[in-house]
């Protein structure tokens, strides 16, 4: 499947949650989802690649801890290389005025397709991100990850990237 095709679906989806959202009544709107594209592996001008993501996070599993207030999540990330990364993690959230800080970390399962070749098939997301709330239901943020495979395969040339989100509550 082509990246156009991917980013048209990822859109179609967006705006079909979002009209129906406003249709039905929903009690407890918990279970939020993150839309997002970027770069991927911007430091690495011979692989660097677009990207695009969705991310789930059910907010009826927040935790309070030590820590912070911590929540599972759960994602997958696809390049224009044909590249892709299942994932499934925790991540902490803070609130810092009107910033939002989410910090996590994710092992996944990643492919290469025709992408970089990062040495093994278990990778390690560490992400930094920041967002706005733009109404009580919706985000719009930034974020930067690291994917590392920390030295289990024979190589580990990780991999950086940025990408732009969009974070809507259903």
């Amino acid at each position: 499947m082509n990246l156009k095709k991917i980013i048209i679906c990822v859109l179609y989806c967006i705006f079909a949650f979002s009209s129906h959202a406003d249709e039905k009544i929903i009690s407890n709107q918990n279970t939020e989802f993150s839309f997002y594209t970027g770069t991927f592996d911007f430091s690495d001008d011979g692989k660097k690649s677009t990207l695009i993501g969705i991310e789930h996070q059910n907010e009826d599993l927040n935790r309070d801890t030590f820590l912070g207030n911590l929540s599972p999540i759960t994602g997958i990330l696809i390049t224009a290389d044909n590249a892709g990364y299942i994932y499934t993690g925790v991540e902490a959230q803070y609130k810092i005025g009107l910033l939002n800080f989410n910090p996590s970390f994710t092992p996944g399962l990643y492919h290469e397709g025709d992408g970089k070749d990062l040495g093994h098939v278990l990778e390690f997301k560490s992400e930094l991100q920041f967002s706005f709330d733009l109404s009580n239901k919706s985000q719009l943020g930034f974020s930067y990850n690291h994917i590392s495979n920390a030295s289990l395969g024979d190589k580990n040339p990780g991999a950086n990237s940025y990408m732009f989100n969009f974070f809507k509550n259903f």
